[in-house]
C-alpha cells in the first residue's frame, strides 16, 4: 500500500469514528456544546471586529452555526454562505440576508440561492467559519475528504476558524500536502489560537 492510500485510509477510519461519535451525542449535551461554542465565537476579537462573516450552514450532526448567523445579522455584519460547485470543485460565497435566501444544495447542504444572493468576491479580510469532523494542534482539519475549503483557504485573507467538539481535537492529524490550517480551533472547552 502507497503512502498516500495509509493516508487516506487512516483519514477515512478517523472520519468514520468521528462521525459515530457525534451521532452519539446526547442532543441535550450537544445544545450545551453548541451555545458553549457560539459564545467563544461571538466574544473573539476576530469576529467583534469584522463587517463579514463567511460561514456554513449546520447540518444535524455539525456544531450549529444558526446562533452565529443569527447574532452576526443583529450586530449589523454581512452573512456569506458558500457554494459548491461540482465541476470545478471551487467553493464561491453570496451574501444572505435571512434564511430565506437558501435552498438545498450539493450533498442537501443549504446553500444560498445564487439567483437572488450577490456574491462576495472581497476574500482578502473577514472571519470565515470553518466546518470539520477534527482539528488538530497545529489547526490542521479532517473534514468531508472533498478539499473545497482547503482550496478557498488558499486565497482566504482573513481569519479562519475551526469549529469542533473538544473529543474531536487531536494532537496531530494524518495531512496531505493540500492541506490548510485554520488560525483559530473553537470547542466547548477552549479556544486555541494557532501561532
Amino acid at each position: 500500500m502507497s503512502i498516500k492510500d495509509e493516508l487516506k485510509a487512516e483519514k477515512i477510519e478517523l472520519r468514520n469514528a468521528t462521525k459515530k461519535m457525534r451521532l452519539n451525542l446526547d442532543r441535550e449535551k450537544k445544545a450545551e456544546y453548541d451555545a458553549e461554542i457560539q459564545s467563544r465565537v461571538l466574544t473573539h476579537r476576530s469576529y467583534i471586529y469584522t463587517n463579514v462573516v463567511f460561514t456554513y450552514v449546520s447540518m444535524e450532526n455539525e456544531v450549529d452555526t444558526l446562533g452565529i448567523i443569527h447574532a452576526a445579522w443583529a450586530n449589523g455584519k454581512r452573512v456569506a454562505v458558500p457554494v459548491c460547485e461540482r465541476n470545478s470543485n471551487e467553493m464561491k460565497f453570496y451574501i444572505i440576508k435571512s434564511m430565506d435566501d437558501l435552498k438545498p444544495g450539493y450533498f442537501g447542504i443549504l446553500e444560498p440561492d445564487v439567483k437572488k444572493c450577490e456574491q462576495e468576491k472581497i476574500v482578502s479580510r473577514g472571519l470565515c467559519i470553518v466546518p470539520g469532523l477534527n482539528f488538530d494542534a497545529e489547526g490542521y482539519r479532517l473534514g468531508y475528504g472533498k478539499g473545497y475549503y482547503d482550496r478557498f483557504l488558499k486565497s482566504f485573507g482573513g481569519v479562519s476558524m475551526g469549529l469542533c467538539y473538544s473529543n474531536g481535537v487531536k494532537l496531530k492529524l494524518p495531512r496531505g500536502t493540500y492541506d490548510v490550517p485554520v488560525k483559530v480551533v473553537v470547542t466547548e472547552r477552549y479556544l486555541r489560537e494557532i501561532i
